[in-house]
């Protein structure tokens, strides 16, 4: 249909068309209707579904800006990337991802399942909800998608040509920016700081030199290491839970960078789960066995990943020397290096940076928030800082309850 031979930003309406013209998902009697159903920092999501049958898809499409803010510029050439990153992970842990229909490089949208049986997690964990499978799931993702497309594993020819595909300098930009260098100094004046925090902040982050000079090293470090492909935006808002599925969205920053980004993402974000039950939760009993869970499902987390981590390098790795003795167990070391780097990181930009958690934001007593947030930055800080010493998830908790410890209720 020639209305679809050039890009335009669609409505509803549009979406209804563009469904019925371009997909065979519907039938030709099919009652449509769409809904505009995204809440995120990007794109446009729509919803459409079939008033007479149960057939339903999500339409993805990308603006030339961010919704976040007119002042980031991002290439529409993400939802390609998206949609690559998407095929390719569906290969590579399969059932873990939603299936991709069809990617339009004109209109720059995906069509992809419809996970409305499932929620996002983020919003489950704020409601107290458990997912036990959960940590077995997210693991078995991020380790078949991170070291399958590593240099450990992949040809190293195909693996250059495939960094080549995943690369948008723009998305690239707003994570070395927003993760990596305003939270720690708001050099462009976008942080956003909880007012009654932010003598604190000025002092216990902006000013703490010695935090600043890891953090640099730690964003050169994400500029230069192409490690594996990582899906670059793996917090608890990219992820749709039931209590026996998992499927991880949203992987349009995905890049080839440090496999730590991606593990670092969901420990930090099950952290802002246990600030926000810490700080809800009335009832000590309830509170208690809540946050006993989300403790066991962090460690879980990192402990099952080091676990398939191992056992998926003795049966895939393809590079001659990373048989050598001794060089797996420094490699995976690297990886919790940046594990516990990142922890830190995501925890600071959530709190101190343009794009907050509601996990947070959410604390309606202004007391409790402040001490949520100062226990987080205050772990942050050390998972930085002391980021060698973080082998196993026993020593994530155990840092996020010594921050606990300072702030006492």
């Amino acid at each position: 249909m020639a209305k679809y031979d050039q890009y335009f930003l669609m409505k509803p309406e549009d979406v209804i068309e563009y469904v019925k013209d371009q997909l065979d998902v519907f039938g030709p009697d099919a009652d449509l209707e769409c809904k505009e159903i995204g809440d995120g920092n990007l794109n446009y999501v729509f919803r459409v579904w079939d008033r007479k049958s149960s057939a339903s898809v999500i339409v993805k499409q990308s603006g030339d800006t961010a919704r976040i803010s007119d002042e980031f510029k991002v290439s529409i050439d993400r939802n390609r990337i998206e949609a690559e990153a998407l095929m390719l992970e569906d290969r590579l842990a399969p059932g873990l991802v939603p299936k991709v229909y069809k990617y339009d490089p004109v209109m720059n949208c995906t069509v992809m399942d419809d996970l409305s049986d499932h929620q996002i997690m983020r919003g489950a964990l704020i409601k107290h909800e458990k997912f036990p499978l959960f940590a077995d799931h997210i693991t078995t993702f991020m380790v078949n998608t991170l070291l399958l497309t590593s240099d450990v594993v992949m040809d190293h020819k195909e693996k250059k040509d495939l960094a080549r595909r995943f690369g948008s300098p723009d998305l690239c930009e707003i994570t070395e920016d927003l993760v990596y260098t305003e939270p720690f100094n708001d050099y462009k004046g976008r942080n956003i700081v909880f007012p009654p925090n932010k003598e604190w902040v000025e002092r216990e982050i902006y000013g703490d030199q010695e935090l600043l000079l890891e953090v640099s090293k730690l964003k050169f470090d994400f500029m230069t290491r192409g490690q594996a492909l990582i899906h670059g935006d793996l917090h608890t808002g990219s992820i749709f839970v039931r209590p026996d599925s998992t499927k991880v969205i949203d992987p349009e920053f995905a890049y080839y960078g440090p496999m730590g980004y991606d593990t670092g993402n969901v420990v930090a974000n099950l952290f802002f789960a246990w600030a926000n039950a810490d700080a809800t939760i009335a009832d000590p009993a309830e509170r208690a066995d809540y946050i006993q869970w989300l403790e066991k499902t962090i460690v879980d987390v990192v402990d099952l990943f080091k676990a398939k981590f191992v056992k998926a390098w003795d049966e895939h790795a393809t590079e001659v020397l990373a048989r050598t003795p001794g060089f797996r167990e420094w490699y995976l070391d690297t990886v919790l290096d940046d594990t516990a780097a990142v922890t830190g990181l995501e925890l600071s930009r959530r709190i101190l940076g343009i794009a907050k958690v509601k996990d947070i934001t959410s604390i309606a007593d202004e007391a409790l928030r402040l001490r949520a947030e100062r226990i987080c930055l205050t772990a942050a800080k050390e998972y930085i800082k002391k980021r060698t010493q973080f082998r196993t998830g026993a020593d994530f908790v155990a840092a996020f309850r010594r921050a606990m410890a300072q702030f006492p209720r």
